[in-house]
C-alpha cells in the first residue's frame, strides 16, 4: 500500500523510461528505488509521444516491478520533455512617427513578435488549429528606424521593431501524456516541465538570479534551459545528442550500434577498452586513442549545443554551464563547451545526484547525472506542479498553464486577441507636394487599448490569478491634423552663426503658384513650394563670398597648394561647399594668410639650403649653400618673401657641389697676423691639405703660421 509520503515519477524519454520512488523525510527526500527500461521500439520522438501504446506497455512494465515492492500506484508525477518545445525566432515593427515610446508600447510590440512566432510554428507544422503555450521568450534586439538600439523606452524616431526568440508547448505533448498514463491505470498527480525540474534540484532560487545555462544530454536530443534574474528565461533543444558519439564509434570501429554505445560508456572509467568489430577482430585500444578518432564527432556536438545557448541566451555566453544527462558523460565534451562559449573550464561542470542536497540515496545503483530529471521531476512536481489557471478574457475563458508568473499579456496572446488592433487607428493624413515631391502630413495618433483586470486599469505585464476578469477595449481613432504653412516652414527655419554674427535663414513659398500669409492652412493635395539656402555654397553666394583654391604657376605649370586655399569649417570641422547645414550650426569662413618662401618650400618638400658643420682654429663653424633659387618677375626670393594667389614662380634646383676648404673663409672670422712673415700650414683634421680640398662633417680645420727664421 502506498503511504501518504512517497511519491511515485516517471521519467518518459527518447530511449527509456524511468520510474523512481522517493519517500519525503522531515529534512530530505530518500531515494527509495529506480527501475529503468529501454522502448522496444521507436514510440517517442522528440520528447512527444507518437505510439500511447507502446509506451503505456513500458510504463506498465516499471509501475508493476516498483508495485512488487511499494504496493499499488495510482497516480504519477511526469514532465513534459524540454525537447517537445518548439522555438521559434520572429520579428514585429510599429510606426511610432511623432511620439515617444512607453513602457508598454515596447511590451506590446513584443506581444505581437510573439504571436508573430505562434503563427510561424503553426505554418512550419502545417496546423493552423493547433494549441501552443508561450512558456518564455527573449528579446534579442531592439531597433530604432532599422539602426540596433539598447532600450526602446523614451525613444523617439519613425519605426520601432524588436526580434525575439519565444518557446511554446505544444498541448498535444499534455494530451498524449495523460492518455499514456491512463491506459496504465494511473492519473496525473502533478506535472511540470523536464528542464524546470531539473533546474530546481540543481540551481536553488537565490542562484537563479545568476545567468546559467543547464544542457540535458540525452539520447536523441540535447535540452537547454537558461536562468537570469531570478527566473528561467529560455528553453531549447538541438536534434543531437549522445547517439550521435555512439554511431561515431560504430563507424569507426565496424560495431553493431549496441556494442558501440558499451564502448562509449566503458570510455568513461577505464583505461583500455577491447573491441570486437562485426568481422570478428578483436583488438585492445587505449581510451585516448578511441576519443581521438571520434574527436570530429565530439566537436560537432559542443558546436550545435554552444551555438543554441548563444541563441537563447541573447548572443552571449552565459556565466556558467551545467552537463546532466547520459550524453554528458562524452569524453572531454565540458572542455570543449567551455572553449566555444570562452568560458574557463572550471565554469562547466559534469553534475551527478551527488550535488542534490539533502538526498539519501537507498536503492540507487546509478548516481550520475542521467538521474538527476528523474529526481527532479518527482521533487518538484510534487512541490510545484504546474497549475491550470482560468481567466476570462473579453468574457471568454482561457485555460493556461502557468509555467512562469502570467500576465495580462500573456492572456491576450492565448486569448488569440490580435494586439496589432487593439491601438486606435492613426487619423487621416493629407498629401501634399513640396519641391516636386510628395509629402504626408499625418493625422494624430489613435490611443492605446483600455486594459481593466476586474475592473481596474492595469498594464500588459501585470500579473494575473485565477479567476481574474480582463477587458481589452480598443482605443479611439486619431483625429486627421490641422496644419498652418508657418507649422511647415518652422521645421525648414534655421538659426546658424557665420563668422561671429547671428543669421535667421528663412525660405520663402507659394502655394499653388500663389503668394500666401504663413497662416495659410494647407488643405490635401496642396503644391508647396519653396526656396532654400540649404548648402554652405548657397549661404557664401548669398554674402558674396567666393573661397578661392591657392594657385602658383611653377615653372609655367599650375600648382593647387591645399593648405592654403580658403577653407569652410562647420562646427569647427572643414567641410566641403556642397555640405548641408542645420539649425544652429556655426560657419566660418576662412582666408589663409600668403606664405613665406621658407612655408611654401615646407610645403612642396623643397630644400632651400645645405649645411655642413666643421670645426676651424678651434671654433665651430656652419657652412651654407643654397640648392634651390626661387624667382618671381625675375627677383631672387629670400626666405621671408611673401608669395601671393596666382604668383608666377621660376624655380632653380641647383646641382649640389661639396664644400671645400677655402668655403670657410665666407662664414668664419679671419685676420692675417699683424706682421705676417714666415711659411703657413693648412691642416684638415691634423694631416697638410689644400684650399680646395673637400670637407665632410665634423672636420677639423687650421690655419698655422710658422715663425721665420732668424738667419734668414
Amino acid at each position: 500500500m502506498r503511504e501518504n509520503n512517497q511519491i511515485f515519477a516517471l521519467d518518459i524519454g527518447t530511449r527509456s523510461i524511468v520510474g523512481i520512488i522517493l519517500e519525503k523525510a522531515e529534512q530530505a527526500f530518500v531515494v527509495k528505488k529506480v527501475v529503468m527500461k529501454e522502448h522496444k521500439q521507436r514510440a517517442m520522438l522528440d520528447g512527444q509521444i507518437h505510439d500511447v501504446t507502446a509506451v503505456a506497455h513500458i510504463i506498465g512494465e516499471v509501475k508493476k516491478e516498483l508495485e512488487e515492492e511499494f504496493g499499488p500506484l495510482t497516480k504519477a508525477c511526469v514532465a513534459a520533455a524540454g525537447r517537445s518545445l518548439k522555438t521559434e525566432e520572429a520579428s514585429a515593427t510599429v510606426s511610432i512617427k511623432g511620439r515617444k515610446l512607453e513602457k508598454d508600447d515596447v511590451i506590446h510590440l513584443e506581444l505581437m513578435a510573439i504571436q508573430k512566432a505562434e503563427q510561424q510554428i503553426k505554418n512550419k507544422f502545417d496546423d493552423v488549429n493547433a494549441e501552443y503555450f508561450c512558456v518564455g521568450y527573449s528579446v534579442l534586439y531592439y531597433y530604432l528606424d532599422g539602426q540596433k538600439i539598447g532600450s526602446l523606452i523614451d525613444q523617439i524616431g519613425n519605426e520601432a521593431s524588436v526580434d525575439i526568440i519565444a518557446t511554446f508547448l505544444p498541448r498535444i505533448v499534455i494530451d498524449s501524456l495523460a492518455t499514456a498514463l491512463k491506459r496504465c491505470n494511473l492519473d496525473i498527480e502533478a506535472l511540470t516541465l523536464e528542464p524546470i525540474a531539473a533546474i530546481h534540484v540543481l540551481i536553488p532560487p537565490s542562484m537563479r538570479r545568476l545567468n546559467v545555462a543547464l544542457v540535458d544530454i540525452g539520447a536523441g536530443t540535447s535540452d537547454i534551459a537558461i536562468t537570469d534574474q531570478s527566473t528561467i528565461v529560455n528553453y531549447g533543444m538541438v536534434p543531437v545528442a549522445g547517439d550521435e558519439i555512439t554511431e561515431a564509434i560504430s563507424d569507426q570501429f565496424l560495431l553493431d550500434f549496441p556494442m558501440a554505445e558499451e564502448v562509449k560508456i566503458q570510455l568513461t572509467d577505464q583505461a583500455t577498452v577491447t573491441i570486437k568489430d562485426i568481422l570478428g577482430f578483436e583488438q585492445t585500444m587505449e581510451r585516448a586513442e578511441i576519443i581521438q578518432s571520434i574527436s570530429p564527432a565530439i566537436d560537432h556536438l559542443a558546436t550545435k549545443i554552444t551555438e543554441e545557448i548563444f541563441r537563447l541566451n541573447g548572443l552571449k555566453s552565459p556565466k556558467a554551464v551545467m552537463l546532466i544527462g547520459g550524453g554528458s558523460l562524452t569524453p572531454g565534451l565540458d572542455e570543449r563547451v567551455a572553449e566555444k562559449l570562452n568560458l574557463p573550464k572550471n565554469r562547466v561542470a559534469i553534475r551527478g545526484i551527488d550535488a542534490i542536497q539533502n538526498l539519501p540515496l537507498e536503492g540507487v545503483e546509478v548516481t550520475g547525472p542521467e538521474m538527476i530529471t528523474p529526481i527532479g521531476i518527482a521533487v518538484y512536481a510534487k512541490q510545484n506542479p504546474l497549475q491550470f489557471k482560468t481567466v476570462y478574457v473579453n468574457e471568454i475563458p482561457v485555460r493556461m498553464f502557468e509555467v512562469k508568473k502570467l500576465t495580462v499579456g500573456d492572456c491576450l496572446i492565448q486569448a488569440g486577441v490580435k494586439l496589432s488592433q487593439l491601438y486606435g487607428k492613426p487619423g487621416l493624413a493629407k498629401i501634399i507636394t513640396v519641391n516636386g515631391k510628395a509629402m504626408t502630413i499625418s493625422g494624430s495618433f489613435g490611443s492605446p487599448p483600455l486594459l481593466l483586470k476586474n475592473g481596474q486599469a492595469c498594464s500588459l505585464d501585470d500579473y494575473v490569478n485565477d479567476g481574474d476578469i480582463i477587458s481589452a477595449e480598443k482605443g479611439n481613432d486619431g483625429k486627421s491634423v490641422e496644419l498652418a504653412l508657418k507649422d511647415l516652414l518652422n521645421d525648414f527655419r534655421k538659426n546658424i552663426t557665420f563668422n561671429g554674427d547671428h543669421y535667421e535663414i528663412l525660405p520663402t513659398a507659394k502655394v499653388n503658384g500663389q503668394t500666401v500669409t504663413e497662416d495659410y492652412i494647407i488643405k490635401d493635395r496642396d503644391i508647396i513650394e519653396w526656396r532654400e539656402l540649404n548648402t554652405v555654397q548657397n549661404l557664401l553666394s548669398q554674402l558674396h563670398l567666393v573661397p578661392e583654391p591657392f594657385i602658383l604657376k611653377i615653372n609655367d605649370q599650375e600648382t593647387t597648394i591645399p593648405q592654403k586655399s580658403d577653407k569652410v569649417l562647420k562646427n569647427g570641422k572643414e567641410v566641403p561647399l556642397n555640405t548641408p547645414f542645420a539649425d544652429k550650426d556655426v560657419i566660418e569662413f576662412i582666408q589663409a594668410a600668403p606664405p613665406t618662401v621658407e612655408e611654401l618650400a615646407f610645403l612642396l618638400n623643397w630644400q632651400l639650403e645645405t649645411s655642413l658643420p666643421i670645426t676651424f682654429n678651434g671654433k665651430d663653424v656652419l657652412l651654407k649653400k643654397k640648392i634651390t633659387v626661387i624667382k618671381r618677375d625675375g627677383i631672387e626670393l629670400e626666405k621671408t618673401s611673401r608669395i601671393y594667389n596666382k604668383d608666377s614662380l621660376i624655380v632653380e634646383h641647383i646641382t649640389y657641389k661639396p664644400f671645400i676648404f677655402q668655403d670657410v673663409f665666407r662664414f668664419a672670422d679671419f685676420e692675417l697676423p699683424s706682421n705676417p712673415n714666415g711659411d703657413y700650414l693648412i691642416l684638415k683634421n691634423g694631416e697638410q691639405a689644400t684650399f680646395i680640398e673637400e670637407l665632410e662633417p665634423g672636420d677639423q680645420l687650421e690655419i698655422k703660421w710658422l715663425a721665420k727664421h732668424s738667419n734668414e
